[in-house]
């Protein structure tokens, strides 16, 4: 190991030991189930706000994001920026405060189905078992999909094999959030998003002067044919544009619905402590959002001007999207600063997947411990042993999701895309009409929800193949399939009595 390899090593390894050190200080305040899996309900507004984005952006941000605009301009990360800061701002602005509000009136709900249930008073646990399933079926992957992302960060950092740098990653991730919970996961969710801040600003100032300056940025960007178009996408193969349509733009805004299904962020707005602090959250969220996704997309730019004065090799295919580590590789050879500026970088996109993975667990793990076990099969479980089975299912599903990430050629962006569609449609709908229209029953809740996933298996394997017109992002016509199901559904049978309709209307 060279000695820049081995200082970057160090800097990456500081801030691991950092981020188990806030494990291990949790630990000591969790005393029951409702601290380890919402906190207490004691997030302050700038850690709601942070650490909902940070477990949100993943390592889509720092190498989905800028990888995409290198080769391809800016029209599909651009409109795909754009549903997601509209579906960032929207969630925080008509869900967070009377979910926040709703949720603790309901029962003093600590998971989304444990939500659903209590709203609809389902007695016949209908709700919590099934949304607890889906849950358990879209997170398990999703996080497998971050453990694989790290272990192919360390694989190709520092030569080592794949296998054993993921399953290191794993069990770091495993066990802050084991030991410390929700608090954990949250406060290393707002430390993470710092330091991913911190990257894209380093990456930004750094690959502008390697390719000589903003106006030869733009310069080289405008030749080439459809690059800085919101409507034509670049083709580099062929060096020409091809046409970015209506229909592409429709399905590609539609990412910004998955957000009100997401229970990794949902469980944010539950646990804020003062829900009249929420306004302050969803400014200072919805800002990081579009000014870290811009810059991000600006790398992607800065990174085709770099290619092209040679400072780093052409990038093509998913090689593109290890555009921040070249460039980290790049700025590492210039003195002992520009290594532990590297090591940030590289601490940055370690933090996006490490962020996003700890609450999938979490989310995954209350699932299992809380609803099926103790709601759904209704075992008898003292306060110390449902804290001794949180922690032991959050490494049960660890494994599992090891296990499944043991491929390094899995397709990393595949998995996190099924999932997103897959609670966008079964728990957006379904979350949005349980907070805005009192008419919902129980059973238009459940058929929204069973029909919103069934639709995302339905459209991605046999309708979208087909092409053309149907070729639209999954999420966008299963989210609309649901919400008609609720609705029917909802007005065909018996109207939610009289307790639910007055504890809406106080809500």
């Amino acid at each position: 190991m060279s000695g820049t390899t081995l200082g970057i090593f160090i800097v990456i390894v500081a801030y691991i030991l950092g981020m188990v050190g806030i494990g291990i200080w949790f630990s000591k305040k969790n005393n029951n189930v409702n601290d380890f899996y919402l906190g207490g309900r004691k997030l302050g507004p700038l850690v709601t706000a942070m650490s909902a984005e940070a477990s949100d952006m993943s390592s889509y941000l720092l190498m989905g994001l800028p990888g995409l605009a290198y080769i391809s301009g800016i029209a599909d990360v651009g409109w795909t920026a754009i549903g997601l800061a509209a579906g960032t701002y929207l969630n925080w602005l008509i869900v967070a405060k009377r979910l926040r509000r709703y949720s603790a009136a309901a029962g003093n709900a600590i998971t989304i189905p444990e939500f659903f249930s209590n709203r609809y008073r389902d007695k016949s646990n209908a709700l919590l078992g099934i949304s607890a399933i889906i849950i358990i079926i879209f997170f398990i992957p999703y996080t497998a999909s971050g453990f694989s992302a790290c272990g192919k960060l360390f694989s190709s950092l520092f030569d080592i094999p794949y296998i054993p740098a993921m399953l290191v990653s794993a069990v770091i991730i495993v066990g802050y959030t084991a030991l410390g919970g929700f608090l954990a996961a949250s406060t290393t969710d707002f430390i993470q998003s710092i330091v991913m801040t911190l990257a894209l600003i380093i990456v930004v100032f750094f690959g502008v002067q390697t390719a000589g300056g903003i106006d030869v940025v733009i310069d080289n960007a405008s030749k080439l044919p459809g690059y800085l178009s919101m409507t034509n996408t670049y083709d580099a193969v062929s060096n020409s544009s091809n046409n970015y349509g209506f229909i592409t733009i429709v399905s590609t805004l539609a990412w910004g619905l998955g957000y009100f299904g997401m229970p990794h962020i949902l469980l944010r707005f539950m646990a804020i402590e003062d829900e009249n602090k929420l306004k302050l959250s969803r400014r200072v969220a919805s800002i990081w959002v579009v000014i870290s996704m811009a810059i991000a997309i600006f790398i992607g730019i800065i990174g085709y001007s770099m290619s092209k004065a040679g400072a780093i090799e052409v990038l093509s295919g998913s090689d593109s999207e290890t555009l921040l580590i070249k460039i980290s590789q790049i700025l590492s050879s210039h003195g002992i600063l520009a290594i532990i500026l590297a090591g940030i970088i590289l601490s940055g996109i370690l933090a996006c997947t490490m962020s996003t993975a700890d609450s999938q667990l979490l989310a995954a793990s209350s699932s299992i411990s809380q609803n099926i076990l103790k709601d759904v099969l209704h075992l008898r479980i003292s306060e110390k042993g449902t804290m001794l089975a949180a922690r032991l299912t959050v490494v049960i599903i660890a494994v599992i999701a090891a296990f499944i990430a043991r491929d390094p050629n899995s397709s990393i962006f595949t998995i996190v895309s099924f999932a997103w569609a897959g609670f966008g449609a079964s728990f957006g709908p379904v979350m949005l009409f349980s907070l805005f229209w009192r008419r919902t029953t129980r059973t238009g809740a459940l058929a929204g929800m069973i029909s919103g996933g069934a639709m995302v298996f339905i459209w991605k394997y046999l309708v979208r193949p087909i092409g053309g017109a149907w070729d639209i992002y999954e999420l966008l016509p299963a989210f609309l399939v649901a919400c008609a199901f609720i609705i029917i559904v909802s007005l065909l049978t018996k109207a939610p009595e009289q307790e639910i309709l007055n504890e809406f209307d106080s809500i």
